[in-house]
């Protein structure tokens, strides 16, 4: 019964994100592929759904309607239904398009998201992919979310659709620069690019002759604090990366009639609708990192891990203390991961969309700029202080 463990965990390195996770969690390494699995394949898929109920109703509250209220207890089933409904309309293929393109660019729209999550770091010891380089390697794949809908638009051979591309293409390629820069800035501070030792760097508090200040003293020294310009600069280019409201040029249902998907129906619709949502999780996980201090809470994670640590059984395969632990900072960093997702549906329901000059004259003429002044100023500052 136990050969089946140990020729799995002998098939593994004893270095590597493989080693530390399930040395963290579990004795067994055969256990983290399949904690991997539901973790990517189900939580991310089902966050969608919550948000996009979550979409409805707020939309609801703010135009003063009721929203969705059928389907389960205050329509919480609503999502659900609707993916029954994707699941078993008729999947239409246009004659007119580039098949293999058109086909490819709904599976583009969702790869890339779910893969940039892996380099963001839930809790002390929870995050799927540690690596030196992690927030260039979240950037780097990310930015391959642009050609699912380039693709899209391209690929439906049809006059919207591909006014759609083109715009989206532009758009997003203009606001990564001003993004980029932003979170340069927060990167020169703490003076590493791994985004672990970033939430870290926001943990410390000031401190006089060695003495943290208190726990006010640990929010002040989280970076949309230190860095606010940065911070504004940010969140405005992640909306815009997301083509969410008042970004969403591409789609524009009064000028382009749904824009780069008007052509697809069924699941790939549906896949181009969860690649959107999936990269507003991203956007905010990334903000929530750089930003907000991550899995950290105004040092309340110790207090926790210490009380998780002194109170957690020993015995059992599984390291019980650390998975309480992992679920606590996992707790605490989706709290606000959530809230940065309040403010994308907020934004949605309350502001109009902005022309496309304009679009591009804040990105161009206005955040750039502006994210390479903070960069400056952080640089002179950072030279000082060291």
């Amino acid at each position: 019964m136990n050969a089946l463990p140990v020729l799995l965990a002998e098939t593994v390195s004893d270095g590597g994100v493989w080693a530390s996770v399930n040395r963290t969690f579990v004795e067994s390494r055969w256990a983290y592929p399949l904690l991997l699995v539901l973790v990517v394949g189900n939580v991310v898929p089902l966050l969608v759904s919550f948000l996009v109920w979550a979409e409805r109703r707020g939309s609801a509250l703010i135009q003063d309607r009721l929203g969705p209220n059928r389907v389960g207890p205050f329509g919480l089933f609503q999502s659900f239904a609707d993916l029954g409904k994707f699941l078993f309309k008729e999947d239409v293929t246009p004659g007119h398009v580039n098949k293999v393109l058109y086909c490819l660019a709904p599976a583009i729209a969702v790869i890339p998201p779910l893969v940039a999550l892996a380099f963001v770091p839930y809790g002390r010891n929870v995050m799927m992919a540690d690596v030196d380089t992690g927030i260039l390697a979240c950037f780097a794949v990310s930015s391959l979310h642009v050609y699912s809908v380039t693709l899209g638009g391209w690929a439906s051979n049809s006059k919207f659709p591909l006014l759609g591309g083109v715009r989206a293409t532009a758009q997003m390629i203009s606001y990564e620069i001003a993004l980029g820069v932003s979170a340069l800035a927060v990167l020169m501070v703490a003076g590493s690019l791994r985004l672990q030792d970033v939430v870290l760097h926001q943990a410390d508090g000031w401190t006089v002759h060695g003495e943290t200040l208190g726990a006010w003293s640990r929010f002040l020294d989280w970076n949309v604090v230190k860095q606010p310009i940065g911070a504004i600069v940010f969140l405005i280019a992640g909306f815009a990366e997301t083509n969410r409201h008042p970004f969403d040029m591409p789609e524009a249902e009064s000028e382009l009639a749904a824009g780069y998907h008007t052509e697809y129906s069924s699941m790939k619709f549906a896949l181009f609708f969860l690649g959107e949502y999936a990269a507003m999780i991203v956007v905010s996980a990334l903000f929530t990192t750089l930003y907000l201090g991550g899995w950290t809470l105004f040092g309340l994670e110790d207090v926790l891990a210490d009380w998780v640590r002194s109170s957690a059984p020993e015995a059992g395969w599984i390291n019980w203390a650390q998975v309480v632990e992992g679920v606590l900072h996992s707790g605490i960093f989706f709290t606000k991961t959530l809230a940065l997702l309040f403010v994308f549906i907020w934004v949605r329901w309350t502001l109009p969309r902005f022309r496309y000059d304009q679009l591009m004259r804040l990105g161009w003429m206005r955040l750039l700029p502006l994210s390479l002044a903070w960069l400056a100023l952080t640089a002179v500052g950072v030279g000082i202080l060291r």
